[in-house]
């Protein structure tokens, strides 16, 4: 028989991960999926069009290994009119493969075997494993128990070896929006060291009940200091697409480059011409929050007649909820039991943990139509 190479893993304890799992049990089941965090609506047609435009004009061979220039651009003057920060398209926005690329590449630039990097759970799952294939050494922090930071035990959890430190507003799993003074707390707080700061802000346009997103470009000292990561997909409900851009200082994207154009190179063309087409008009993605809010106020009103606990929900396109009214399992069995005898598929929270902490806490995903929303809370509503 031939031989198999027994390899050593780069990532003993990973497994499939959460998402995947519960997607594949809700198809089984022929649940609602509310769980994996993608639209099921189509986007714009007009941007589709414009990527078909593309294609048909030609542009199907690489683009700059930076991104094509025209969508730089756009990006730069998106962020200048939003954010008050002028960023150089040519040296400091660099299009990437989807964020969850654009964070890797962020930590394979600065973090070298042994750095550590200070992450705030519970968190995004590929936050962990990306810092572990950098050979750095994560410094959980745990969020306060109503998933805000704690910038005391930031600041105790900082070394001489604290090389990054990892944020995410809106935040994915709690809904939870960062406000100004938690941003010049920050500031203030990572002034004085050398401190990377990696900005997870793929929501940055649902921000709900006339809030501000507090980018981090927004903050000279962070902004300084600072990789800030967007997301076409999802902003423009493509999360298919993957592509993403990371605006930072001229000598982080240098670094960022240097890393980008070995793993991933560029990032398909005739996409990345229709986007920068596409963002010539805000109006799509200034309406987002009052698109998302609708569908929150929806999926609120429809979840407070069950015997969930509704958890606050002030950005992204998550509603987290106890249920301990309803079951004492632990969270994870506690999601297999809803997609299986409930027919909705949820995400538990104990997944965003690196410790599998249990709050009793499952996240739902609204970014649905109205009627698989509606549908979704007939049957949770009955439980």
């Amino acid at each position: 028989m031939p031989r198999i190479p027994t390899v050593p893993s780069r990532l003993p304890q990973v497994g499939t991960t959460i998402f995947t799992v519960m997607s594949a049990l809700a198809q089984k089941h022929g649940a609602i999926n509310l769980g994996q965090g993608f639209p099921d609506f189509s986007c714009d047609p007009r941007l589709i069009d414009a990527v078909e435009r593309a294609m048909r004009d030609g542009h199907n061979q690489y683009p700059p290994m930076a991104g094509v220039p025209a969508l730089r651009q756009a990006v730069a003057d998106k962020i200048a009119a939003l954010y008050g920060q002028r960023y150089d398209a040519e040296s400091e926005i660099t299009i990437t493969a989807g964020a969850t690329q654009a964070i890797f590449t962020a930590l394979l630039a600065v973090v070298h075997p042994g750095d550590e990097v200070i992450v705030l759970t519970p968190c995004y799952d590929s936050y962990l494993p990306n810092i572990a294939l950098c050979g750095g050494v994560a410094r959980p922090v745990p969020l306060r128990a109503d998933f805000r930071p704690d910038f005391a035990a930031i600041a105790a959890a900082i070394t001489p070896r604290t090389r990054a430190l990892l944020i995410n507003s809106p935040h994915n799993p709690s809904g939870t929006v960062w406000s100004e003074q938690d941003m010049r707390t920050l500031d203030a707080l990572l002034a004085p060291t050398d401190i990377v700061l990696i900005a997870d802000e793929v929501y940055e346009h649902m921000v709900f009940d006339a809030a501000q997103h507090q980018s981090a470009s927004r903050f000279p000292g962070l902004a300084a200091r600072a990789f800030v990561v967007s997301s076409f997909g999802k902003t423009f409900h493509v999360t298919g697409w993957k592509v993403g851009s990371v605006a930072a200082p001229a000598a982080l994207t240098a670094e960022f480059r240097k890393v980008h154009q070995f793993n991933v190179f560029t990032v398909n063309t005739p996409m990345q011409l229709g986007l920068a087409a596409y963002l010539a008009d805000p109006a799509p993605y200034l309406g987002l929050p009052a698109f998302y809010q609708a569908k929150r106020d929806r999926f609120r009103a429809g979840l407070a007649q069950s015997r969930f606990e509704l958890l606050p929900c002030s950005g992204s396109y998550f509603q987290c909820a106890r249920y301990a009214a309803i079951s004492d399992l632990p969270d994870d069995a506690f999601c297999r039991w809803l997609t299986q005898q409930a027919g909705v598929a949820a995400i538990p929270l104990s997944a965003f943990e690196p410790d599998g902490r249990q709050r009793g806490v499952v996240r739902f995903c609204f970014a649905k139509q109205d009627a698989t929303l509606d549908a979704a809370l007939q049957r949770l509503r009955a439980l």
